[in-house]
């Protein structure tokens, strides 16, 4: 992987910036390669949701949402999933964007909503089941509108995927590990054999699994199987990778959204 710098600094949450001043002014919540046009990025932050163009200059494409558990729909290239607060407080609940981040309308309140969805992800192998983790608990809905509880969600829970291969099987990184559910999310077991923090876990529609391990770096594993093997162990120097895509026309080109525990500061590396 090369990792060097997409682009990383200050910002002003203005409706047209630059990645570069995003970095120190907001929070990064997810990023996503546009399918129909991979030169272009989509940003979730603290301020909104952005495009993000090759030379690093960021458009706000709606205005200030705090958008939280952000993930591409796997099969349409336009929808987009989210939750998190909007700017005059509460909760969104699950909202989706259906044309490519212009415009967002609430599917559901979630169970006990509405929601605020940190962690959520869309299985690849079945789109129409969605998982998201609010107030401790795991839920999950077979169509988007209908959710109900599964039970606790991991300890520590950090970030949350679905498999490729089937969508009873999950993904966990948390801050004591690695985690592999294959009944839905209602049974926890190790993904990864040494147990330490674990602050990233994507999955990619033909069954690539990345984590960040803390103390190993990015790992990789193809699914079903769990043979994981280091991908980079020093490449974001020193810094956590928190969000992670892949560009879906080129595999060998992906991003990581990563984190500085010493400054605090944000990047987004490619």
């Amino acid at each position: 992987m090369a990792a060097g710098a997409f682009l990383a600094a200050r910002s002003h949450s203005e409706a047209s910036t630059t990645i570069h001043a995003l970095s120190e002014d907001t929070h990064f919540h997810g990023i996503a390669v546009a399918p129909t046009d991979p030169s272009r990025l989509y940003l979730a932050t603290h301020y909104g949701l952005y495009a993000v163009a090759g030379d690093g200059s960021a458009t706000r494409l709606w205005p200030v949402q705090d958008f939280m558990g952000f993930t591409p729909h796997p099969t349409e290239p336009s929808t987009l999933y989210a939750s998190g607060h909007p700017a005059g407080g509460g909760n969104l609940g699950f909202i989706a964007f259906e044309d490519g981040g212009v415009s967002w309308s609430q599917l559901a309140e979630g169970v006990g909503g509405p929601v605020d969805f940190h962690q959520m992800d869309v299985s690849p192998a079945d789109p129409k089941t969605i998982y998201g983790a609010y107030g401790g608990q795991l839920q999950v809905s077979r169509d988007g509108s209908s959710w109900e509880v599964v039970g606790p969600a991991p300890e520590g829970l950090i970030d949350l995927a679905a498999s490729s291969k089937d969508p009873s099987t999950l993904y966990a990184a948390t801050q004591s590990g690695l985690l592999k559910s294959e009944d839905g999310g209602r049974t926890w077991q190790d993904a990864y054999w040494l147990r330490q923090p674990a602050t990233m876990v994507h999955v990619t529609p033909d069954g690539a699994v990345y984590a960040f391990v803390v103390g190993t770096g990015l790992i990789e594993t193809v699914e079903p199987k769990l043979s994981w093997q280091t991908v980079s162990k020093d490449g974001f120097g020193g810094d956590y990778a928190l969000h992670f895509a892949v560009d879906p026309t080129s595999h060998s080109k992906i991003y990581a959204m990563t984190f500085d525990p010493q400054s605090k500061q944000q990047a987004v590396l490619g």
